[in-house]
């Protein structure tokens, strides 16, 4: 079983019975997480920091999506953090709200996303930090790429079929991983 735990104001951690947590990941405080979520080892997702009036805002992770091995998801000051469904965030990558975080998106391995919005279908490459702006439907930001501001933005193309095609085949892999590990978990 994962390691769940209130914040301080006793907010728990809301799971679907369809989803898996691996047993070394981290959920605190209001996190709600969908169908068929895979979230792996390590995984860190702390909705604890209140705002100045003691309000937290949920982090949701979206049906069907996946939070790989030693992701960090964290906001500050209370604000919300949502991941879309069928999006994959990569092994390492950290997501600090607010931040929103769009369907079908791919966040790609060591990748930063902070106080921003990914909208749907984007890919953010390997080792990218992107920040305070907002990545429109379907924007590639390559590998080792940062982003600032929205006038960054300028020179970024978009989503090729084949990077659309990868990001698909990461989604559907790791729903398939959620249903293989609750079906061992069930067994054991």
């Amino acid at each position: 079983m994962a390691m769940l735990r209130p914040n301080p104001r006793g907010d728990f951690p809301v799971i679907s019975e369809s989803a898996f947590v691996d047993p070394t990941a981290i959920l605190c405080g209001h996190v709600i997480v969908e169908d068929n979520v895979f979230i792996g080892p390590y995984a860190v997702i702390r909705a604890d920091e209140a705002d100045e009036n003691g309000h937290v805002e949920p982090i949701l992770i979206g049906s069907g999506s996946n939070i790989q091995d030693g992701v960090v998801i964290h906001s500050k000051d209370g604000a919300a953090v949502t991941i879309g469904s069928r999006t994959s965030i990569a092994h390492r990558s950290i997501i600090h709200g607010p931040c929103a975080v769009g369907d079908e998106v791919f966040i790609g391995f060591n990748s930063v996303i902070f106080n921003c919005t990914v909208e749907r279908g984007c890919v953010v490459r390997h080792n990218s930090v992107v920040e305070d702006c907002v990545l429109p439907e379907q924007f590639y930001i390559p590998s080792t790429t940062t982003i600032h501001s929205n006038t960054d933005l300028l020179t970024i193309t978009q989503v090729t079929q084949d990077a659309t095609a990868f990001s698909e085949s990461v989604a559907e892999m790791n729903v398939s991983l959620a249903h293989s590990y609750r079906r061992i978990a069930n067994q054991l």
